[in-house]
């Protein structure tokens, strides 16, 4: 039982409230034999006012005032006199005296407690006021026995007063906490472990309906969390299916891509002085449209091969890139430049840093076309001690909000209307591959800034 939440807290509410009735137990025994102290006092006083009306009274009279009085002897001073009023025979010496007349509450507890603890029966002084002033202190010897026999019992009585104090109030608590915090808990787990059973089914998503704010907020987060997560299975068993297409096309284009590749061998042949500049490119673009389709079909197994890192001129491949993206252009009005030192070389893999740009010229110059606009597209690099820096740069419209809130991302980050943002994706991809980034440095209605960061060191330099 004390492992389940409502009986913990049945467990600690007895627990807390017999602490609470404890503190409470010693103070109210003190006061109990205040009381009782107090008390025989004043049947005292009153036993002494039978001798005052009639001063000449039998033993057999003075016995039963003193036994009435539960005391054996009483000591009245009035007028400056101490006078003994009532007295019987001592069965033992007076072990204390105890002043009643204004005592701290410390002083009270302390007697008490020691009284209480004490098993030994002594024969005791108390001193106290007399009622409405009838003289001026009044003080009687009695035998603590009586005294420790009613503490007792007015501390039993407590303390079964308390115990069925604390198990009448644990079992309501008992029983509210199930209601307001066991059951809606059990309900939310209820909810987590059928949605577990089945993510990808919307129906099983909780419905927030705790009346407790804590419990509501832990359901909403919940709910937040479900409909995130459905969302992404589903997202991820389209994009599985979408792989699964892709796998198919890659492998039917790697097909006729390597029928072209023969032709073109036949191409460079030519003696036409426009066929011999273009063909080369052509052999270029098309083995590296084989080798992307190798790479997706390898994708499709795992994930982007791992980069064969070599040294290489960075501005020969950027000229490659430009080159290309020129055909694509034709009349439009749109510059493309570079400005990047000729003898500088970087450490990449050159297929995959040549897709990485490609993908983001590209989609820069989508973007200015799409204005219809002239512009200008820069690829400039640098290297410091760290890293080398590859920056495109373009004088485009800028990204769309969306496309700057899921950059990178799959399906979600496209820079332009119909676009799939798997450009991005896969570029961030290939250059984490590198140990390097790709980042958005600046995009408004200026332009747009893209950053490669591509690091010299090795993780073992680190």
């Amino acid at each position: 039982m004390l492992k389940t939440l409502s009986g913990r807290f049945l467990f600690l509410t007895i627990i807390f409230v017999m602490l609470a009735e404890i503190m409470i137990f010693v103070p109210s025994v003190a006061r109990f034999r205040e009381d009782y102290l107090l008390s025989r006092l004043e049947r005292a006083q009153i036993a002494s006012l039978a001798l005052l009306a009639d001063e000449m009274i039998d033993e057999a009279l003075e016995e039963e005032l003193l036994k009435n009085a539960e005391v054996y002897n009483v000591v009245l001073r009035r007028d400056e006199i101490r006078q003994l009023m009532l007295s019987s025979a001592m069965p033992e010496p007076i072990e204390a005296t105890f002043d009643m007349r204004d005592p701290s509450a410390w002083t009270l507890i302390m007697d008490a407690m020691a009284r209480l603890f004490d098993p030994d029966p002594e024969v005791i002084r108390v001193i106290g006021a007399p009622v409405l002033e009838a003289g001026l202190l009044i003080e009687v010897t009695l035998n603590t026995k009586d005294l420790r026999s009613a503490m007792i019992d007015y501390g039993v009585t407590i303390l079964i007063l308390s115990a069925v104090i604390s198990a009448f109030t644990a079992s309501l608590l008992f029983v509210a906490v199930r209601m307001i915090l066991v059951k809606p808990i059990k309900g939310v787990v209820g909810y987590m472990q059928r949605y577990a059973a089945a993510p990808e089914d919307a129906r099983r998503i909780i419905q927030p309906s705790a009346g407790v704010m804590e419990l509501r907020e832990a359901e909403e987060a919940l709910q937040t969390l479900q409909t995130e997560l459905t969302a992404s299975l589903r997202q991820k068993e389209r994009l599985a299916q979408l792989g699964s297409a892709v796998a198919k096309v890659s492998h039917d284009l790697r097909n006729i891509l390597t029928s072209a590749q023969l032709f073109t061998d036949r191409i460079e042949m030519s003696e036409d002085p426009t066929v011999k500049r273009m063909a080369p490119k052509l052999v270029n673009s098309i083995t590296r449209a084989v080798h992307l389709c190798e790479g997706t079909l390898a994708f499709g197994k795992a994930e982007e091969p791992a980069p064969k890192l070599t040294h290489l001129l960075i501005a020969d491949l950027v000229e490659d890139v430009l080159d290309s993206e020129r055909l694509a252009i034709g009349d439009f009005d749109l510059s493309l430049s570079e400005n990047i030192p000729d003898d500088l070389k970087i450490r990449a893999d050159s297929e995959q840093l040549h897709r990485v740009i490609s993908n983001l010229v590209r989609n820069a110059r989508q973007a200015i076309v799409a204005t219809g606009k002239p512009g200008e597209i820069m690829v400039s690099a640098t290297e410091s001690d760290s890293d080398w820096c590859i920056e495109i740069s373009d004088t485009g419209p800028g990204l769309p909000a969306k496309a700057k809130e899921h950059l990178f991302k799959p399906f979600q980050g496209g820079m332009r209307k119909g676009g799939t943002g798997l450009g991005l994706a896969i570029s961030a991809e290939l250059i984490r591959g590198h140990g390097g980034s790709v980042s958005l440095k600046g995009s408004d209605e200026t332009g747009t800034r893209f950053e490669i960061l591509l690091p010299k060191g090795d993780v073992a330099e680190n």
